[in-house]
């Protein structure tokens, strides 16, 4: 069973000596992958392992850490339902995707996904629902509340928020992570997933966005 460990949903619930310690995380499992240790982790990142059970609880426990700590690295622009229009939600939407390409093709995202499919249905951990859970679903709860406040400002027209949300998860994503899984060397410059973002927000709003004349969808 995983440990519990504190929701780190942003990255103020951390202090900075707590993400140093994740971050010498991230960067072993970049260089060890599956062998990643709390005694290697301790050693990395000077300090007791007593600290790290203190802080993490347990190997998994740290390991479902490092997962939240990467994926609050992708924000949400905020968007104000009530003032909200075309340009404030077309910004909060690019932010997400430059933000999520951004952490899907560094090497620390790379390795630890590497090392979630390998555990898939080896018994040896639950590595890939921590992955799903505190990665693709915690993002999903994070960008809905903006499609929602879309969809009731009259900006955007969908009947379902997890089908608009997959769509656009589709759109950022393309083919981008398992080319990087599977080792192809994409050249993501910043200038790239900058303008993959825009042409991503800009498909969404093409296939959601509200047509003059027509209501948003009803919840």
């Amino acid at each position: 069973m995983l440990h519990s460990v504190p929701d780190i949903e942003t990255a103020e619930a951390l202090t900075e000596r707590q993400k140093a310690v994740l971050d010498a995380a991230l960067r072993l499992l970049v260089e060890e992958g599956d062998q990643l240790t709390m005694t290697a982790v301790a050693r990395r990142a000077s300090c007791s392992k007593e600290t790290l059970y203190k802080w993490f609880g347990d190997r998994d426990g740290l390991l479902t850490a490092t997962v939240q700590w990467q994926a609050s690295k992708v924000r949400v622009a905020p968007v104000d339902g009530k003032g909200l229009d075309i340009a404030s939600l077309t910004a909060s939407l690019e932010r997400f995707a430059s933000d999520w390409l951004r952490v899907i093709s560094s090497d620390t995202s790379i390795a630890l996904n590497r090392v979630a499919v390998g555990h898939a249905g080896s018994g040896k951990d639950n590595l890939g629902a921590v992955v799903l859970d505190n990665g693709r679903f915690a993002l999903a709860k994070r960008l809905k509340p903006v499609l929602e406040a879309g969809r009731q400002s009259g900006l955007l027209d969908f009947a379902d928020a997890e089908m608009a949300f997959r769509t656009f998860f589709g759109l950022v994503a393309r083919d981008v992570q398992i080319r990087l899984l599977l080792g192809d060397r994409l050249e993501l410059t910043e200038a790239t997933i900058d303008g993959d973002a825009v042409r991503a927000a800009q498909q969404f709003l093409a296939l959601f966005g509200a047509k003059p004349g027509r209501e948003a969808s009803e919840s």
